[in-house]
């Protein structure tokens, strides 16, 4: 590991004005960063501890939910709030990593979560878009398993090569709840959609999100809750703990009777980005639960996949895992 400052911020302004000096970054709970940093991908000049300051409520007002960017994810996927109205959160964050890394991450950090692509974090390989802008893309003709089979960047140029994709829990489910970013930044205070938080590759696939280089993630907001009864994560993975999810489902339904009044679905480890279907979603609208409606969802979610040589099997087990979230999301939601 390089040597590195360290200081803490006071306030989020300081915080804010400490990132205009080169090479400085925000400290959460380290349990990516420190990794990165260990490993030589990452090497700060300067750590700027957030972890003081006041941003670890969770809060309501009116039908939101304003959970702060040092809440723990423990604690978040535990808080009654967040159990009662929101259990898809609670039963996405719980089925990541490990307790004692849910006891340290925080909500902004897993925001800001880096890919696990195998060759990002291994600095052995020089080709690496993400790591290196320019390099090329090693997973591209490499062992390419857990790699994205939808909204890649596939090679109109050496440099745009990227199929890394996200490896969040929390963030596939804030994507099917509709999740508002709130940051704060030299010029004030603004709010991003989580549609438009994290990026597709494109030409820049070494900038996994839209927050500015000096904005401090300050809380999360949560819209009305329609998914409390009706809504399941479901994550596909090697094991059954501690490892990443090779597909997850984020599906919430609101019900009127056996009708879907409005629904949620967003899916991990397929994309950069946690990759939500607007017209699988719109296809279940007015329809009844069901299998028939089910696969037609699933099918939209993953029209215009692309596998590579190690990962074809993932655009089935994508459908399959759809729908089998939305049956039990129908059936009942489970903290």
């Amino acid at each position: 590991m390089n040597p590195f400052n360290y200081q803490r911020a006071a306030s989020p302004e300081e915080a804010v004005h400490a990132l205009s000096a080169r090479g400085t970054k925000f400290l959460g709970g380290g349990t990516n960063l420190v990794d990165l940093m260990k490993y030589n991908v990452e090497h700060p000049s300067t750590l700027v501890d957030v972890t003081h300051l006041d941003f670890s409520q969770i809060t309501t007002s009116g039908d939101a939910t304003s959970i702060g960017a040092c809440v723990r994810n423990s604690d978040l996927a535990n808080h009654p709030i967040i159990r009662s109205h929101y259990p898809l959160l609670s039963q996405a964050l719980l089925s990541g990593a490990s307790p004692q890394l849910r006891n340290m991450a925080t909500t902004g950090g897993n925001l800001m979560q880096r890919t696990r692509c195998y060759y990002f974090m291994d600095t052995a390989f020089s080709e690496c878009n993400k790591r290196t802008p320019g390099s090329g893309c090693a997973a591209m003709k490499g062992f390419n398993r857990i790699h994205a089979i939808l909204g890649a960047s596939s090679g109109s140029s050496r440099s745009a090569e990227c199929i890394a994709t996200n490896p969040s829990d929390m963030n596939v489910a804030l994507a099917a709840l509709n999740a508002t970013i709130h940051a704060q930044g030299p010029k004030g205070k603004r709010t991003i959609p989580i549609a438009d938080f994290h990026r597709l590759p494109g030409n820049t696939p070494h900038l996994d999100t839209n927050l500015k280089p000096d904005e401090l993630i300050i809380a999360v907001e949560l819209p009305a809750p329609k998914f409390a009864k009706n809504s399941w994560y479901l994550k596909v993975r090697d094991r059954q703990s501690y490892a990443f999810a090779l597909v997850s489902v984020a599906a919430g339904l609101e019900l009127e009777g056996g009708t879907i009044k409005s629904a949620g679905l967003a899916l991990g480890g397929v994309a950069h980005k946690p990759w939500r279907s607007v017209e699988a979603e719109r296809s279940l609208i007015g329809a009844t639960t069901g299998p028939e409606s089910f696969k037609k969802a699933a099918d939209l979610a993953l029209a215009g996949a692309i596998p590579y040589e190690h990962n074809a099997f993932k655009i089935e087990l994508a459908k399959q895992s759809i729908v089998r979230a939305l049956t039990l999301a129908a059936q009942g939601a489970q903290a």
